[in-house]
């Protein structure tokens, strides 16, 4: 991700084409060592590609994937076992508020 970002550093800066030392250049800038390794086949998928429509088909990509369904499912179980007691909490909250509803009558009703 960091190599990716110093790329896109670069692009955001005027450099159309980042080299490999342009690249290591901004992550030594901030501390950031560069993986040789990552950083040559990052250089060679993005090879005279234009970084915005690489970005325009990821975006495509990402629309198709499906989100939040199963993060959803998943994450319901828990929220309902953990949820549990601040449910009950304000259950007693509110019926803490009705008391006081009743005692502001003076202990008689309009409809006895």
């Amino acid at each position: 991700m960091k190599m990716i970002a110093a790329y896109l550093l670069a692009v955001l800066g005027g450099n159309t084409s980042p080299t490999a030392d342009d690249v290591r250049n901004i992550l030594e800038s901030v501390g950031a060592e560069a993986d040789e390794e990552k950083l040559d086949f990052l250089l060679t998928e993005l090879k005279d590609k234009d970084i915005t429509e690489v970005i325009a088909a990821g975006r495509e990509k990402f629309a198709s994937v499906p989100s939040g369904g199963g993060a959803i499912a998943v994450g319901a179980p828990a929220a309902a076992a953990g949820g549990a007691a601040p449910a009950e909490e304000a259950k007693k909250e509110e019926k803490v508020e009705e008391k006081e509803e009743s005692d502001d009558d003076m202990g008689f009703s309009l409809f006895d």
